[in-house]
């Protein structure tokens, strides 16, 4: 695998490249050709907190997590971690759904069964009435809610879903 690592107000030494780049060769087990695969690193530090979010873009679909803790190497432990079990845990959804692909990207006998996963399901649906707002009575009826998203019609009648950020800004999703 390849990797893109860059610090956003961090520098990352060649130690923590180096580090990075051990831990995350333990996923090349699960892609076809892993050497065509390109790991996007970024190093981030909030308050005390080290950051560091991983992006893999697959053929046809993307890995992506983030981890913060108070010791990056630990957060660079604990993204692996996290970004193997998207794996393993997605490994029936991916089989179904790519087995009308070639190429697919994934090697999925190396991915252990565990039989103790349980299956998502959709367990309650919700029907609700959008009005148009702005995104500032968005941002005010989400908090009223206490929920971290809300699905809104902006001035024009598009649907548009507002989310808090984990740095606590908020986002916007458009809906084409």
């Amino acid at each position: 695998m390849k990797y893109e690592i860059h610090g956003n107000k961090v520098i990352v030494t060649t130690g923590i490249k180096s580090h990075i780049e051990e831990k995350l060769n333990k996923l090349n087990k699960y892609f076809e050709k892993p050497e065509e695969m390109t790991a996007k690193v970024v190093v981030k530090v909030r308050g005390r907190d080290q950051i560091i979010e991983v992006t893999i873009p697959t053929k046809h679909y993307t890995l992506r997590n983030e981890e913060n803790h108070k010791d990056l190497y630990a957060a660079i432990d604990l993204i692996v971690d996290k970004l193997e079990r998207q794996i393993v845990k997605n490994k029936t959804k991916l089989q179904t759904r790519t087995s009308k692909i070639k190429n697919h990207g994934f090697l999925f006998e190396n991915i252990e069964d565990k039989e103790e996963e349980k299956q998502s399901l959709v367990v309650k649906r919700k029907s609700i009435e959008v009005k148009p707002m702005s995104e500032e009575e968005a941002i005010l009826q989400m908090n009223m809610i206490g929920h971290d998203f809300y699905v809104y019609k902006d001035e024009m009648n598009d649907v548009k879903v507002l989310y808090r950020r984990k740095d606590g800004d908020y986002g916007v999703i458009e809906v084409n």
